[in-house]
């Protein structure tokens, strides 16, 4: 069973929708046991960086989250709290990917919203995925990058599309949202 973590962002339903799709037993909860004893968790979300992760500490799920030893895949915003610190209401997020989230400025449009390519794709989670394949985004804030790096996108910067250390994998688009492609990421997740 994938753990789909229910705490105070949206999105969370598109996800589940996309697993029952795939056929895949998932399930929408805050239950600490069931988070803990499920094979992968999803960490997915849309919402304020501050807001979230004051609700993540006051309900002890910062702390879960972080102790988890099975894959976790982090999602938009989810990836972005993984992360050590967001300029999105000056936030210290959960530290376990050692990136900053950083505000889009400049002359385009913000939020960096459709379909954009990623390239440099690095690990198993874009196994079969082309470099310069197409997936949706939907965000205001990025994350830099680093060596934590596993696929990079261009919007006014290049910045991490998606990033990964030990069983933390993060995705800044939507994989529920992007066709085949994204399709294919979630069933290379499952498949770990």
């Amino acid at each position: 069973m994938i753990a789909i973590i229910d705490y105070n962002a949206g999105n969370v339903r598109s996800v589940k929708f996309a697993l029952d799709r795939l056929n895949v037993e998932s399930e929408i909860t805050s239950d600490f046991d069931k988070i803990i004893r499920a094979k992968k968790v999803i960490f997915p979300g849309v919402g304020e960086a501050s807001t979230t992760m004051k609700f993540l500490e006051d309900n002890k799920l910062n702390s879960l989250i972080t102790n988890l030893k099975q894959p976790v895949l982090g999602i938009c915003l989810g990836m972005q709290l993984l992360c050590n610190f967001s300029e999105e209401g000056n936030t210290k997020c959960l530290n376990i990917l050692p990136n900053k989230v950083l505000k889009f400025v400049g002359n385009q449009k913000i939020p960096h919203i459709g379909w954009n390519r990623i390239f440099d794709l690095k690990g198993d989670l874009f196994k079969s995925i082309e470099d310069g394949s197409h997936v949706y985004f939907v965000h205001s804030f990025f994350a830099n990058l680093n060596v934590n790096t596993s696929a990079t996108c261009n919007y006014i910067y290049n910045f991490s599309a998606a990033l990964q250390k030990d069983n933390f994998f993060a995705v800044q688009f939507h994989p529920e949202k992007s066709g085949k492609i994204g399709e294919q990421i979630l069933k290379n997740f499952i498949a770990f």
